[in-house]
């Protein structure tokens, strides 16, 4: 059983969030970046589910780990903002298999970064979740709201369209 203090536990204090943020907070930026796509939106959007979970940290540690729990309010407002933003600008179009290729001399990561953005928003998360933080479907599912089928859909259809925008080459 864990440590008491008073009737708190003392997982529940507000010190031991400031804890869990900096332990945390490189996973979550990682997560948020492969999600928005630039690490200034990222920052935004970790800050921004930090600021909500803290009013609710006892109860998001009493029902288990906050990960998850912090990790769904990220992408829920991620693709909150996405919508708001898709009805005001136009987005634009996915890299096309010449830049896909590095043939206009674009870095690795420059070129996943574009093609990670030209995914849904919802296949984006569950191929971050998956690859960057090597979580199992069910975890996905969780974290993204959805059944465990749904969760796989996503990662699929998202590795099927990036094969697709490579090129038979690329595997």
């Amino acid at each position: 059983m864990g440590d008491v203090i008073g009737d708190t536990p003392v997982a529940a204090r507000p010190l031991d969030f400031e804890i869990w943020v900096v332990a945390a907070g490189p996973d979550l930026m990682r997560f948020a970046v492969a999600l928005t796509g630039n690490a200034h939106d990222a920052a935004d959007a970790v800050q921004d589910a930090l600021v909500a979970v803290y009013p609710r940290w006892r109860r998001v540690v009493a029902r288990g780990g906050p990960d998850a729990y912090v990790r769904r309010i990220i992408v829920n407002r991620r693709s909150s903002s996405w919508r708001r933003v898709c009805r005001r600008e136009t987005v634009s179009e996915p890299p096309d298999r010449a830049s896909a290729s590095g043939a206009d001399g674009l870095g690795d990561s420059i070129v996943a970064e574009r093609l990670l953005r030209s995914l849904p928003v919802s296949q984006r998360a569950a191929v971050a979740l998956r690859y960057l933080d090597d979580l199992s479907f069910a975890e996905i599912a969780d974290i993204l709201g959805c059944p465990e089928s749904t969760a796989r859909s996503h990662v699929h259809r998202a590795l099927r369209r990036l094969r697709e925008q490579l090129g038979d080459d690329h595997e």
